[in-house]
């Protein structure tokens, strides 16, 4: 899948106007510049040959150089540990309050909890992370000063204080939140209805015993499922995030590289996401499995 995502990413690049040597090019630069700087760069070549070269120095950890010169590890050394920070911060408050939220939904199905968080739910996921980037901005910076606009970046690359990750993080979490809870309710939902489900309530178990010990369990599979394919959402928006504030992940570099026609230090962005988005989905599989075997 990697490998098909990584030969679109080198032929959606092909396709757009212009090339790495026209985006780099200085006023006034002749025809012959031009061209001996696409033969530097290789671009005067097949771009599928390109695109294989790539690939075969990839199991050696090259991800190739970029358009100015610079080894692809290295720009992304110091950016991708800010945006696993970021990502990882945003993934595990996600995890946590779509938990809460959804039992508490199903708790009490139908109820006035259940509709006002179905509700709230669907309107957060329904709004994009730049508007509600923009509203956090608007209201916590500009408005009360309580937080930073912008992301300062500190000497070890980072940013330069803890509380420049609440906006950035909180513009993920929200759309995040809003479908996961609806995921973990739709899988509480469907356990609700499973004969040893019934019997616990005949039984005249406490609700929350019933939701915690006897749904809960056997939604496992699908909540973890639901809520590892989300982290591609999860991903996408931290490029719009991380533009917006300024701050100093991959999203900003991967901005930069598809206006420079980057295509190596694109290609690195993304097998770097897709990476990490292939170990959680395989991390939510062997949840799956881990959890069916138990129930089996």
């Amino acid at each position: 899948m990697l490998i098909v995502l990584l030969a679109v990413v080198f032929a959606a690049v092909e396709l757009l106007p212009g090339d790495a040597a026209s985006a780099s090019a200085e006023r006034g630069e002749s025809a012959a510049d031009l061209a001996e700087r696409r033969h530097l760069l290789g671009l005067d070549r097949p771009v599928w040959e390109r695109f294989i070269d790539w690939m075969t120095a990839l199991p050696t950890g090259d991800l190739g150089t970029s358009a100015r010169g610079q080894k692809v590890t290295e720009l992304l050394a110091d950016p991708l540990p800010n945006t696993l920070v970021l990502a990882l911060s945003a993934f595990v408050i996600t995890v946590v309050l779509s938990l809460l939220l959804g039992c508490s939904a199903a708790a009490r199905p139908g109820r006035l909890t259940d509709r006002a968080i179905s509700h709230t739910t669907t309107a957060a996921f329904a709004v994009p992370e730049f508007v509600i980037s923009a509203a956090l901005l608007l209201v916590l910076s500009l408005w009360t000063g309580w937080l930073p606009a912008v992301t300062v970046t500190g000497d070890d690359g980072g940013p330069a204080t803890w509380t420049m990750l609440i906006m950035p993080v909180i513009a993920l979490v929200i759309p995040q939140t809003g479908w996961n809870t609806r995921v973990v309710r739709g899988a509480l939902a469907d356990q609700a209805s499973a004969p040893h489900v019934e019997a616990a309530h005949l039984d005249g178990l406490p609700l929350h015993r019933i939701l915690i010990s006897h749904q809960l369990p056997g939604a496992v599979p699908a909540i973890a499922t639901g809520i590892a394919t989300s982290t591609g959402l999860l991903f996408g928006g931290a490029v719009v995030v991380e533009t917006l504030f300024n701050y100093p992940g991959i999203g900003n570099v991967l901005a930069a590289a598809v206006t420079a026609r980057d295509t190596p230090l694109i290609a690195g962005v993304v097998i770097c996401a897709g990476a990490v988005i292939s170990l959680v989905l395989l991390a939510a599989d062997l949840i799956r499995h881990a959890t069916l075997g138990v129930r089996a």
